[in-house]
């Protein structure tokens, strides 16, 4: 799969698969599927929930595009990352925007500043140059989710 990245032991992303790539999926232990692409984006494959649940994998699509991304997507998104059965294959075109879903998920479960979900991507690989739109939406949404933080303290106040 191209631009396979695995972000944690629950979550990998990829770029667009192919049915042969669902089916190593599913025999490499994942459980589902959550797809990223628009039906109207060139290559979609439009059987891939029947090819992914051939294979044995829950399979969601929720389309996402950089210019009409916001919040209410992510929630919904994220919402959806939350509950997919684990571990789960998360995919887009080329693991962009996949990459994004999943380490602002990360980075909002483990309380992260937008500085460190940055440092975190770039360790995974992920060039977060490469797309200023979803960069800006990415370090607005995890702003505003993360704890806040006071001085230079390492220190985060998580309200009760």
């Amino acid at each position: 799969m191209e631009n396979t990245k695995k972000i944690n032991d629950d979550i990998t992303v990829t770029g667009q698969v192919t049915p042969e790539q669902l089916q190593q999926a599913a025999k490499s232990g994942l459980k589902s599927v959550l797809n990223l692409r628009a039906p109207d984006e060139k290559g979609f494959m439009k059987d891939e929930q029947q090819q992914a649940e051939a294979a044995g994998l829950n399979y969601t699509n929720i389309p996402l595009k950089v210019e009409t991304i916001d919040d209410k997507l992510i929630d919904e998104i994220l919402e959806q990352i939350d509950q997919l059965p684990k571990p789960a294959l998360i995919h887009c075109a080329s693991g962009m925007r996949a990459g994004a879903m999943a380490l602002m998920n990360l980075a909002i479960d483990k309380g992260m500043t937008p500085k460190e979900a940055f440092e975190t991507a770039e360790k995974l690989g992920f060039d977060c140059s490469s797309s200023p739109k979803l960069k800006q939406v990415f370090e607005e949404y995890v702003a505003k989710h993360s704890p806040p933080t006071y001085g230079d303290s390492d220190i985060k106040c998580i309200p009760k």
